[in-house]
């Protein structure tokens, strides 16, 4: 996969009380740099009604991807970085991560509860290739028998289809491809770290065909951009084995509406204009709505348009059909009945920084 040089630039980080100011052309962006975070708890709580789960892992902090709609951008402003290159190039890597996880349901106070990777970032960004953190915390997973939830754009997924498989027989796992584009040129522009389209939907027909559920999300959606994408991303994604899909609206926190409307006047100059106003559309007239409930939906006869579109489509294409099944009971077991190694300590999640509005 062949990434545009990328130009340094971030948007003014609001917890730094100096200025800085870049004499003369950026230079090219260059090599990923890598850091080692020290976190101590890899477990993140959500509490917000906006996701559908509760507790996560990310693996790594930053992203790759370098998509201009990325939500996480503001959590690297509070390491004194930038939201927007830097977000994209200085990423940290967690070493500890499988160890800490298996700590974590080490302790009584650990339930099995679903885990979704990632929140923050994507698990299988082209970092996961050398430093496999992802695959053992997997592996810690099937262990425990702990149900697991993956969200990812990368086709490196496909290296753990066998993790994921004894998941799917041990316990239960879901694999959620994003793809929110029809257009490889649109795609390349607004998430150029993100592999081409026609591998994502490569990538869900080899998981679908391996017994593994995986579906599409169609996340975000750029009203005045992508969302006339939507019925051919959906049979795209039937075609390939998905079995259910989601959606989620444009999210601009923070600096992240910066990042995101200086990529689309500078690489869709012709589009903006467009994009600009039926967001606002979306948003009763606002860039962006900070209350829990409202962040990944919108409003207004736009938005609706958009939402009875997506319910027409899904009802047609199978994926709002549900079998009724028993609810399975928790698989979650520990090696050792004994517990005679399991920690007491209270259990400790890192909770993501709160995205200003």
């Amino acid at each position: 996969m062949s990434v545009e040089p990328v130009r340094v630039w971030n948007p003014p980080n609001p917890y730094l009380t100096e200025h800085r100011e870049l004499i003369g052309e950026p230079p090219p962006a260059g090599t990923v740099e890598v850091y080692e975070d020290q976190s101590q708890e890899i477990l993140s709580r959500n509490d917000s009604p906006d996701l559908g789960f509760r507790w996560s892992v990310n693996p790594y902090r930053g992203c790759f991807s370098s998509c201009a709609y990325c939500y996480a951008r503001p959590t690297h402003e509070y390491f004194g970085l930038g939201a927007g290159t830097d977000f994209e190039r200085k990423i940290f890597i967690k070493k500890n991560a499988p160890r800490l996880l298996e700590q974590a349901f080490r302790r009584h106070s650990w339930k099995g509860e679903r885990i979704v990777f990632s929140g923050v970032t994507d698990c299988y960004q082209p970092l996961e290739a050398a430093w496999k953190i992802t695959r053992g915390c997997l592996e810690i997973c099937l262990k425990y028998r702990n149900p697991t939830a993956i969200i990812t754009k990368h086709a490196l997924v496909r290296r753990d289809v066998d993790v994921l498989q004894g998941l799917a027989r041990e316990a239960s796992v879901s694999v959620s491809i994003s793809i929110p584009f029809l257009d490889e040129e649109i795609a390349r522009k607004v998430e150029p770290g993100a592999p081409a389209i026609h591998k994502r939907f490569e990538t869900l027909k080899i998981l679908a065909d391996a017994g593994i559920p995986a579906g599409i999300g169609v996340a975000p959606i750029i009203p005045g951009l992508n969302d006339r994408d939507i019925p051919g991303l959906l049979k795209r994604a039937k075609e390939n084995g998905a079995i259910f899909a989601f959606h989620t609206l444009l999210r601009l926190p923070g600096s992240v509406r910066e990042v995101f409307l200086h990529r689309i006047h500078q690489d869709l100059p012709l589009q903006a204009h467009r994009i600009e106003e039926r967001v606002k559309d979306s948003r009763g007239g606002a860039w962006y709505d900070s209350r829990f409930g409202h962040r990944h939906s919108g409003q207004g006869n736009y938005w609706e348009a958009i939402e009875q579109q997506w319910e027409i489509w899904t009802e047609r294409l199978g994926f709002n059909e549900r079998e009724e099944r028993p609810e399975r009971p928790n698989t979650f077991q520990r090696p050792d009945p004994t517990g005679q190694i399991e920690f007491d300590l209270p259990l400790r999640p890192v909770s993501p920084p709160t995205m200003g509005p």
